[in-house]
């Protein structure tokens, strides 16, 4: 990555995203909106310790690596955001109290206090903006093509928030019940403890992606969020990716097939 003075990201700066197999037939779009930790050269390390930057302050950890192996499975496109969320937050609407914050979950970050306003928008320009950008172009795609689309933002969670334990294996987020429906109906049958809007809940406040890319668009979607404990290690990413790659096409085939409401 080249860059000006001017500018936030610079010479050795990786691209703001990753795409994964782009020549895909799959009718699965899958998202990673915290996929990376990377930070741009110029902002050091927001002043944070290597233990901060490695917690999931500064990104979803496992939900790349799930991400990119049901994407293989699938033969799915996979479309991943490369710079930590404490830099700026590609699932939070711009301007919002959450995409450049200055704590997260107690912890002071000293490179985002009282940042300026040219700052701010040379993150939401030179990362948020490219990120959505390459969805959107991908989206459009298939919209002219008249290509069947699923729309997947992969998450993880803490299995503890802070003092709150949470019991669910698995999340799914969600306004627009079809899709996400057939999906809870399928995983509750593997006996597994599924989060139905838990760890979170899908809002316009709150989220960006989903919201954006998915229910304006009429697409049918849904957010996964799997505990972070199941996938940190590469066996429990190789599980839940096989998992994911056998409930997905099912419960889009449930969708297709009407027994599930869209």
């Amino acid at each position: 990555m080249t860059g000006s003075a001017d500018q936030l990201l610079a010479f050795g700066d990786p691209l703001p995203f990753t795409t994964h197999n782009s020549n895909n037939r799959s009718p699965f779009v899958i998202v990673c909106d915290h996929a990376g930790r990377c930070l741009p050269r110029r902002l050091g390390t927001l002043g944070l310790s290597d233990a901060d930057l490695q917690r999931h302050i500064a990104w979803d950890i496992g939900a790349a690596a799930v991400a990119s192996r049901f994407g293989d499975m699938l033969g799915a496109i996979v479309i991943s955001q490369t710079y930590s969320r404490l830099v700026i937050d590609c699932n939070r609407p711009l301007g919002s109290p959450t995409s450049i914050v200055e704590v997260s979950e107690q912890t002071r970050i000293p490179g985002n206090v009282r940042i300026t306003s040219a700052d701010k928008d040379r993150r939401a320009q030179e990362i948020f903006e490219p990120y959505h950008r390459r969805i959107t172009q991908e989206l459009d795609r298939r919209c002219t093509a008249s290509e069947p689309t699923v729309l997947i933002a992969m998450h993880s969670f803490t299995p503890r928030y802070l003092s709150v334990e949470r019991p669910w294996h698995i999340g799914l987020l969600y306004r627009h019940v079809g899709f996400a429906r057939a999906l809870i109906d399928l995983l509750r049958a593997e006996d597994l403890i599924v989060g139905d809007n838990e760890p979170y809940r899908v809002s316009d406040d709150t989220d960006y992606t989903l919201p954006i890319h998915g229910e304006r668009r009429h697409l049918p979607h849904v957010g996964i969020e799997i505990r972070q404990d199941l996938i940190t290690e590469e066996l429990g990413q190789r599980e839940w990716a096989t998992r994911l790659a056998q409930w997905l096409p099912k419960a889009y085939q449930r969708l297709l097939s009407g027994e599930t409401n869209a």
